[in-house]
């Protein structure tokens, strides 16, 4: 059949793609100096100035929040699916007793040797498409930033970067001499986000980056499909000991983040106000003070619930707020909420929710529409899902339609670029073109403008839109975005079109198709994809390099959730009463 788009294909980033796929064929190491030049030749949208010989701070900020803080110690990388296939292949035979380290950003497996070995466990190739123009971005600059360092601090042989952290003049002099922050109101604007990402590592980053440049190499122990499903099959099996009910029970998918359903569905922030209060009097946070005297005061329509979840994050992430965590995680248990952390496999955490121990009067307020006495005869179960990175979430949820008893809905939420819109909207999309696939999926979205906008306040809600699930964030230049602006393609994600894949096989007898226009409508479960917008990349500089959703951003995240967990009560309610 026609596609409705007619050539996505750009030659870069084809190019690359098919030259880092041909090089981790091999059983070697990989330099990823081999892949410096196809990757500045893809013209990336996050790496404009990639060949520039000023650094490309937007993008090496954006690497350096999706890297482990460990990056800088790195020489080697190495991939896999589990710890098995560390194990068998890599000969790595103690990985998981190797330190844990996370990145700020991305949510990826990754154990450190402590020296010089990084190993990152991958659900499927979307993983690969993510870390290798990472890597390559980040090595890019941080070599251009090692060369100008070099060039300033060999014009002056008494110059001393030890005292970069308190010396300002010394700041002045070193950001001129990376040339950053042009064009910036402050001109220490990105060395002092710099030394906000490293913190206390900062001088000692610095000195790195001006000592030696970066001669990163990367290993891919397997590529296999066999692998990917085995992962996923360890993935749900992790699952299933904790909640061994789900074999056998109707199930409804929720793909989301592993905090708003559980706080809008336990209440437990709402009751320790008291607590969170005095939280934020004590740490002196004054604009949020401000925001909650004026919520108080109902002088703004920002949600009281949202500024409490907020600050339970804030409290729980201190060393005193421990405990608190302790107190939520019990509350959670007794309102049906049992978390599963996901281990020896990828990075994606579950929660199983039996919808009969749901306690109305614990629930946010938002979700109190009416008698709830009908949950208490409920057997279903809500399986959340924090979401997965590509093609991972084809392979997740064709695994759990394959396991639980009956799958009653399909819920996807998520971030997502947006073309036209800003950030902290809300977008609905009821056609998806899925670039893994190339096939363009037509659905009814379950979603409406009117189910949201009434639980948003600072955003606006963009129904009837249509989205595009890329490869991979850096996969994509000008010429790539145009032909789907033109073709009125405004939502840039990565997971809708992979959960369409699955969507269609768990009603069809044969595999997705490949290059094809898809009719979804008419599915035997309810299906809804809403997407909050995170990042406008036809802006200049507005990546999620640039900024992050911060507070306001729960105001779309909760309104998403609410629409969610509204239409499962709707939904159960009335297969009750049938």
């Amino acid at each position: 059949m026609e596609r409705t788009i007619p050539s996505t294909a750009s030659e870069e980033v084809e190019l690359y793609q098919r030259t880092y796929y041909s090089l981790l064929r091999s059983t070697a190491e990989v330099q990823i100096r081999t892949l410096e030049e196809v990757h500045a030749g893809m013209n990336s949208l996050l790496h404009p100035a990639a060949r520039e010989q000023a650094p490309d701070m937007a993008a090496f900020i954006y690497c350096l929040l999706r890297l482990p803080m460990c990056i800088h110690q790195v020489q080697l990388v190495v991939l896999g699916q589990s710890t098995d296939v560390f194990t068998r292949l890599g000969g790595y035979e103690d990985i998981e007793t190797w330190e844990m380290v996370t990145a700020l950003a991305r949510r990826r497996r990754c154990f450190f040797n402590g020296r010089d070995v990084l190993a990152c466990f991958i659900a499927s190739r979307t993983d690969i498409d993510d870390v290798i123009p990472l890597l390559t971005a980040y090595q890019i600059e941080w070599n251009k930033m090692h060369g100008l360092l070099r060039r300033f601090l060999g014009s002056d042989q008494g110059f001393d970067l030890s005292k970069l952290d308190i010396d300002q003049d010394m700041q002045l002099q070193v950001a001129e001499a990376l040339q950053i922050s042009a064009g910036c109101e402050n001109p220490l604007e990105d060395l002092l986000r710099l030394r906000t990402i490293w913190g206390e590592e900062f001088v000692n980053i610095m000195q790195e980056i001006a000592a030696a440049p970066r001669k990163l190499r990367i290993q891919l122990l397997s590529g296999s499909l066999s692998e990917y499903r085995r992962a996923t099959s360890a993935w749900w099996e992790n699952i299933e000991r904790a909640s061994p009910e789900l074999n056998a029970k109707p199930v409804y998918f929720v793909s989301s983040n592993p905090h708003s359903l559980s706080n809008l569905l336990s209440g437990f922030a709402i009751r320790e106000e008291d607590q969170l209060v005095r939280f934020m009097e004590e740490a002196e946070e004054k604009e949020y003070q401000r925001e909650w005297n004026d919520i108080q005061a109902q002088e703004v329509n920002s949600s009281r619930e949202n500024f409490l979840y907020y600050l339970l994050k804030k409290y729980q992430a201190t060393e005193y707020g421990q405990a608190n965590l302790e107190n939520q995680r019990r509350d959670e248990q007794l309102c049906g909420i049992q978390r599963v952390t996901s281990e020896h496999s990828f990075d994606v955490d579950a929660q199983a929710i039996e919808m009969r121990k749901l306690r109305p009067e614990w629930l946010d307020p938002r979700l109190k529409d009416g008698d709830l006495s009908w949950l208490k005869q409920s057997d279903a179960y809500i399986l959340n899902i924090d979401y997965p990175l590509g093609m991972a979430a084809y392979n997740i949820l064709t695994e759990v339609s394959e396991q639980v008893g009956r799958v009653l809905g399909v819920y996807v939420m998520g971030k997502a670029a947006s073309l036209n819109g800003t950030i902290g909207d809300i977008v609905i999309p009821n056609v998806v073109h899925d670039e893994h696939s190339q096939n363009t999926y037509l659905f009814a979205n379950c979603f409406t403008a009117g189910n949201v906008a009434r639980y948003l306040v600072y955003g606006t809600v963009l129904n009837n839109q249509k989205a595009v699930t890329v490869r991979g964030t850096f996969l994509q230049n000008a010429h790539y975005m145009d032909v789907f602006y033109r073709e009125g393609y405004t939502d840039i994600e990565m997971e809708a079109g992979a959960y369409l894949s699955a969507v269609y096989e768990m009603y069809r007898p044969v595999r997705h198709p490949v290059n094809e226009i898809v009719n979804l409508y008419g599915l035997p479960f309810d299906l809804g994809i809403v997407h909050y917008v995170s990042d406008t990349p036809l802006g200049k500089g507005k990546n999620l390099g640039a900024g992050s959703l911060s507070y306001y951003g729960m105001d779309s995240t909760y309104a998403a959730s609410l629409v969610v967990l509204r239409r499962i009560f709707e939904m159960e309610k009335a297969r009750l009463s049938v």
